[in-house]
């Protein structure tokens, strides 16, 4: 393709993003194909000679498109939201415009200059404290924007199993590999599933501590305590918790004050808040609580998503440590060809904070979508949601067959149908029926079904959409509603 033929394309390309948007609420929520489709429309080959732009895109909005679940539509209230704005989307044509994998300084200064000056945004918006701070030369702390929450909980796994096996060695001048044999992890049952597959990816036990609808299926100092105190009467070393703000199944908030004073009983404990999609509510004053307080005295680590709930298009992880010495020790490897001018300051370069040597350029959307919302417009995103998710759970909680199990928490409202005199494996049948309603609905919204410990069978239901206004909160309760009447 020749500059002119791109240019025409490439404003054909941006008014087509435009008329998308303007005729998204009248596509279907999900993609309605059958499994394996594509195969059968597109060639199993590469064509040998090049084909016309014209034609490329005719296939694109005749095969691609109809396999696309929208998750932008104002009527997608599943899973937990993944945010797009047009500020985002311009950033990421912008950057791919320069693309360069921006493993260190020298293969792009603006590419880690500017996201060390973001994440600091991001950080104080959030009303985390200074030590978690890029820029602030009085002490070690800083961040790193990875592409998920996942890769996050991970790499910062990583981190804290070496500082823990050179601290054995140190102190007891222990093997390496003996003293990685002897750790151990922690999370609950209501962590996400990253935790484990962290675990897993490194070879390592993690213990899966048990949580309480009593409790709001928050993990309790004592629960941690008595693990810790098991764990190293049997010769372990724990070595890292993944505490959670916010939960996928109901947005538990782990106890995170007592989860520090437990740490009395291992102070080498890594903790982690993982906070993919509850962090960025912390950018709202009056959702501020002493958990906050927690991080900013007691955590090691904190991650949220951007891209879940903060206008920023995917990938954008922002994580902020305590202290970056251990992140840089276990992942800086310097060959003659990576070494970077100035090169001696090892956080200076992403690759020296990361699994992945190369990456895109995270911090240019960020940005840009922080620079045209400001702080102000990203609390009233926050707000607005949350003042949506009120109003649904109060609409949904008056029919007779609908109720609340649990309180909702920021966007997310847990539901479940009942009737009078049914068991709980018949309670869960019935939810499983009204669940097979709403999949048949899938074209008109989207939600997610999940199995809450002590409760049973219910449906997630979370808003996140930019697009998503109070009208489309009252059809989603409308239509609810008529499922759980045509229930039996």
């Amino acid at each position: 393709m020749d500059r002119d033929a791109f240019r025409a394309a490439a404003h054909a390309t941006v008014d087509r993003i435009c008329d998308y948007y303007d005729t998204l609420e009248s596509r279907p929520v999900t993609a309605q194909v059958e499994r394996g489709y594509l195969a059968q429309r597109l060639p199993l080959e590469a064509p040998v000679h090049g084909e016309p732009w014209s034609a490329i895109m005719h296939d694109y909005d005749a095969h691609i498109l109809p396999g696309i679940t929208h998750w932008q539509h104002p009527m997608f209230f599943g899973f937990f939201p993944a945010n797009a704005t047009y500020e985002g989307i311009l950033a990421d044509m912008l950057a791919c415009m320069t693309t360069n994998p921006a493993f260190n300084w020298n293969a792009s200064p603006a590419v880690t200059e500017l996201e060390f000056l973001v994440l600091d945004w991001v950080a104080k918006m959030l009303g985390l404290d200074r030590a978690f701070l890029s820029l602030d030369t009085t002490h070690n702390g800083g961040g790193v924007i990875f592409g998920s929450a996942s890769e996050a909980t991970l790499t910062l796994a990583v981190a804290a199993r070496e500082r823990a096996v050179a601290r054995l060695a140190s102190e007891r001048n222990e093997d390496a590999q003996v003293a990685r044999s002897r750790l151990v992890m922690y999370c609950t049952e209501q962590t996400h599933s990253s935790a484990k597959k962290a675990a897993l990816i490194l070879g390592l036990p993690c213990r899966v501590l048990p949580v309480h609808r009593s409790d709001a299926y928050a993990l309790r100092g004592a629960t941690l305590r008595d693990a810790i105190a098991q764990d190293t009467q049997a010769g372990l070393v724990p070595f890292y918790l993944v505490a959670t703000y916010g939960t996928t199944n109901t947005c538990a908030i782990d106890c995170l004050a007592e989860i520090a004073e437990a740490r009395d009983a291992a102070p080498h404990l890594w903790l982690h808040v993982d906070a993919a999609y509850g962090g960025v509510a912390l950018s709202v004053p009056e959702y501020r609580d002493a958990h906050l307080d927690a991080i900013n005295a007691h955590f090691d680590s904190f991650s949220t998503n951007l891209h879940k709930w903060g206008l920023v298009p995917f990938e954008s992880s922002p994580t902020f440590v305590r202290d970056r010495t251990p992140l840089v020790h276990a992942l800086t490897l310097t060959p003659a060809y990576l070494a970077s001018r100035g090169g001696e300051d090892l956080v200076s370069d992403l690759r020296n904070m990361q699994i992945s040597l190369g990456r895109r350029f995270r911090a240019l959307k960020v940005w840009m979508v922080l620079r045209s919302y400001g702080v102000q417009g990203f609390q009233a995103h926050i707000r607005s949601h949350v003042a949506m998710a009120t109003a649904f759970a109060e609409r949904v909680a008056a029919h007779p067959r609908i109720e609340v199990p649990v309180p909702p928490r920021w966007g997310l409202v847990v539901l479940r149908v009942t009737r009078p005199g049914l068991d709980a494996a018949q309670t869960d049948a019935l939810n499983r029926a009204w669940e097979q309603q709403l999949l048949a609905r899938s074209s008109d919204l989207l939600l997610t079904p999940t199995v809450v410990p002590g409760i049973g069978v219910c449906i997630r239901w979370v808003v996140g959409a930019v697009s998503t206004r109070p009208e489309h909160i009252d059809r989603a309760a409308a239509l609810l509603g008529a499922c759980a009447d045509a229930l039996p």
